[in-house]
């Protein structure tokens, strides 16, 4: 499915590595250190979206002064906006797919720092799977968190806000996890992505976070 994927939206890839040289200058990749399946840290690559202020191994290296982008974040150029809202900067992650590194559902692998300073012990069980593409926690942080993240101070407004209730919601996720679901939460992905493309920008509620508020 993964092979069938880059076949297909191949024509996305040429799209945004073009779109990336004409609006800003510097290397069409950006890796971010992430933690996978059982806490290991690997190389996360992404098609760049944000100015360059620093370089290592041949690709761009932003230098933030947060871990988290905030909404309207002054460091992403104005085409890198679009790939990220389209979810576009995130296509190279299918290579991971392929090698067996990432899975299409689950959930997305988190900075390292974070991991170590802000999950506790249910949140590790997110870890005890690989780290995927989408997922419902990915649904709700995309469609109900992502634009109140504080530019001003991302970080704090990531950890104190959303993290928690997206951690909850994939906790959730894993624990009914199943094939038929899973192919669910890609037709959720892919609907959600297309009206997005759209235009729309107002969405109803994730069905998990209903559930997640019946159980407080």
């Amino acid at each position: 499915m993964a092979c069938l994927a880059l076949l297909v939206l191949s024509p996305l890839f040429i799209f945004a590595a073009v779109g990336i040289m004409v609006s800003s200058p510097g290397p069409i990749l950006y890796r971010a250190r992430r933690v996978g399946l059982y806490g290991a840290p690997f190389w996360l690559y992404k098609f760049r979206s944000m100015y360059v202020s620093g370089r290592a191994a041949g690709c761009a290296e932003t230098q933030p002064a947060s871990r988290i982008t905030g909404a309207n974040d002054s460091r992403v150029f104005r085409f890198g906006a679009l790939l990220r809202r389209l979810k576009i900067d995130e296509l190279p992650q299918l290579l991971y797919i392929v090698r067996g590194e990432m899975a299409f559902v689950g959930p997305r692998p988190e900075d390292p720092w974070i991991v170590e300073h802000h999950y506790s012990a249910e949140d590790w069980e997110t870890l005890h799977v690989f780290p995927g593409l989408t997922s419902p926690g990915t649904i709700y942080y995309y469609l109900h968190a992502e634009q109140f993240v504080d530019s001003a101070d991302p970080e704090n407004s990531y950890i104190h806000g959303p993290l928690k209730t997206k951690l909850a919601i994939d906790r959730m996720y894993l624990r009914r996890a199943s094939l038929s679901a899973d192919l669910k939460i890609l037709g959720r992905t892919a609907g959600i992505l297309f009206a997005a493309f759209l235009g729309r920008e107002q969405f109803v509620a994730v069905p998990e976070t209903t559930l997640l508020n019946n159980r407080k």
